[in-house]
């Protein structure tokens, strides 16, 4: 199939804009927790009535510092409540949001407000406000610097007092359907980051039709998310508004080392993440088995949860025998997995990059099912996703309702839909080479099924091309060989080589645990192990795994264990974690030269 679409199921309003969420929330659901957030350590709801008065607060001090409609304010924060009541805040001022990773260096701080035009900047923390101070003479339009930590929100609410009710409310509905919202910043895995406009008719469009075709996981009094990643990338912008769409309890962790305790404690009915966050709950429970000496109990139950996952998918269902194994493991594995995950919760959405169909298949089967969805900035996150009701593991879904999927005659997906940016802001020529024809050219390769869902298969301009002439999507095998507990990144070369190779990187966490098993010294790392033969024993494994994905051709045939990590500060991927291919070819050049050797 080269073109599929789906009807739309939600109108946009043509003279609205997102503000008109929390009034419609305070006005219908006045005493419904539409966030909740942390107050001396323990979860604590915030109903609509007191999130608007909050928001409002915040609003009338934008505007009393100056802040004009179509203003650009910049947030500069980790993922915390004050992040989504800020967010809403710029916009009740009639201002457009412009996020900013709150990993960013001065340069990349200096670039987006400097790029954006930003009036006014709010950021969490004395790190963040020194490297505004930093480049902030070279930033004329920046007017006002508050920081979240030195008591920015207070500050606000002191500073709008006298501003009125009356004119509170003229600002709240000043901006318009089609005026920008927010302007978010590519993670720039080459060049500069560009500016995605992306208006409030982006949001309603994608937010509107994602809540109403999931309408069972977004409940309005039953239904909870928890909010860890990071609020500046736009896939966490679509948990903020869908969440307050529906609106179900949204809260938001700023820190994911105590991830576990945190799901424990709030108790989502929904979770979003990326593929590593879901490879890191499989991993860390096998393990977990293991060092209990119930590895093989563990493994049981993973490919019986797998089995009846996929037999789930064919008209008979499960077989009887597989039934009742199936019920055994409930009760000793699956239920205390999705204990971690929070006990409450059958369903999660995952995007970034691919699960994995072993993966996707695990946790559908222990009763959690992951709907893997794809999207990018550009589209306003998520602009296919698999139904609750009729998921395809393997699959990123069906195109979001309203909008349309098309694959192109070299395989590259295109997409037409209310929900996709305007353009990029301050570059006619991207944007006009991005949306040439009507048309949105992703960069990625797909296919379409009999269905319509979609599969993503790599992306264009990583294609990898062999001295021998054969075309390699580095994707299929990356994310295959990641899938293992030691591998924290793998990155595939070969371009005009002789055969394809990789660079791996190990996962700490893991490496520790797989030494101590093994016998080896204690303190070991991936720099003294390298080129220990039962660790690369253990990594052509996961070679070896995701080689089964490929052809020969494109099978990995030698691989390097670095003894480094890819990291955001040696600007080796990107705050969204993605990788930066031509920084890590270049700075490890000796370790890919030293795959061809000999």
């Amino acid at each position: 199939m080269r073109e599929f679409s789906l009807p739309a199921l939600y109108e946009v309003p043509t003279d609205g804009n997102l503000t008109d969420l929390i009034r419609r929330n305070a006005a219908q659901h006045p005493d419904v927790a539409v966030m909740s957030r942390k107050v001396a350590g323990v979860w604590t709801d915030v109903s609509a009535t007191r999130f608007l008065a909050e928001v409002r607060a915040a609003a009338k001090g934008l505007i009393a510092s100056g802040v004009q409609p179509g203003d650009r304010v910049a947030l500069m924060s980790r993922t915390r409540f004050e992040w989504v009541l800020l967010d809403f805040a710029i916009w009740s001022a009639g201002a457009v949001t412009v996020p900013v990773y709150e990993t960013s260096s001065p340069e990349q701080v200096q670039w987006i407000l400097g790029d954006s035009g930003a009036v006014a900047v709010l950021v969490e923390s004395d790190a963040h406000a020194a490297a505004v101070a930093s480049v902030q003479d070279a930033l004329p339009d920046l007017a006002h610097v508050w920081q979240i930590d030195d008591g920015a929100v207070e500050a606000l609410g002191r500073a709008g007092a006298e501003v009125s009710e009356e004119t509170s409310d003229l600002r709240m509905r000043s901006a318009k359907a089609d005026d920008p919202a927010t302007i978010v910043y590519t993670s720039g895995t080459t060049g500069r980051p560009k500016g995605c406009v992306l208006t409030h008719r982006s949001f309603f469009a994608e937010c509107g039709n994602v809540v109403e075709r999931l309408k069972p996981l977004f409940r309005t009094g039953e239904c909870s998310v928890l909010l860890f990643l990071p609020a500046a990338h736009v896939f966490g912008r679509l948990v903020e508004v869908a969440s307050v769409m529906a609106p179900i309890k949204l809260g938001c962790v700023p820190d994911i080392k105590n991830l576990t305790d945190e799901l424990a404690a709030f108790r989502p009915t929904l979770v979003l993440g990326v593929p590593r966050v879901f490879e890191k709950v499989y991993n860390a429970a096998r393990a977990k088995a293991q060092a209990d000496g119930k590895g093989k109990i563990f493994d049981r139950a993973a490919d019986t949860a797998i089995a009846y996952s996929r037999a789930l998918s064919t008209p008979q269902g499960p077989a009887l025998g597989l039934r009742l194994k199936h019920k055994l493991f409930d009760k000793l594995v699956f239920g205390k997995l999705r204990a971690v995950l929070g006990g409450r919760g059958e369903y999660a959405i995952s995007g970034g990059a691919p699960l994995g169909e072993r993966l996707g298949h695990f946790f559908r089967g222990i009763g959690f099912t992951v709907l893997e969805g794809y999207g990018l900035t550009e589209s306003c996150a998520a602009t296919a996703f698999n139904p609750w009701d009729r998921p395809k593991i393997g699959t990123v879904g069906q195109p979001l309702p309203g909008s349309v999927v098309r694959i192109a005659d070299d395989g590259e997906v295109l997409l037409h839909g209310e929900h996709l940016f305007t353009g990029y802001w301050n570059n006619e020529a991207a944007s006009a080479e991005a949306l040439a024809d009507g048309w949105f050219h992703t960069g990625d390769i797909g296919t379409l099924d009999e269905d319509g869902y979609l599969a993503i298969t790599g992306r264009k301009k990583e294609i990898i091309v062999t001295a021998g002439g054969k075309n390699v999507a580095p994707a299929v095998i990356e994310d295959r060989i990641r899938a293992h507990a030691l591998v924290a990144e793998c990155m595939v070369v070969g371009d005009g080589r002789p055969f394809v190779g990789a660079l791996v990187t190990l996962d700490e966490e893991f490496l520790g645990r797989w030494a101590e098993e093994h016998g080896k010294p204690a303190g070991s790392t991936a720099l003294s192990l390298r080129e220990d033969a039962e660790l690369l024993a253990e990594v052509q494994r996961a070679v070896d795994d995701g080689n089964a994905a490929v052809s020969k051709a494109e099978s990995v045939r030698k691989f390097r264990i670095l003894p480094t990590q890819f990291t955001e500060e040696a600007g080796h991927i990107t705050p969204s974690l993605k990788l930066k291919r031509n920084v890590v070819a270049k700075d490890f050049a000796d370790e890919v030269e030293s795959i061809y050797r000999g």
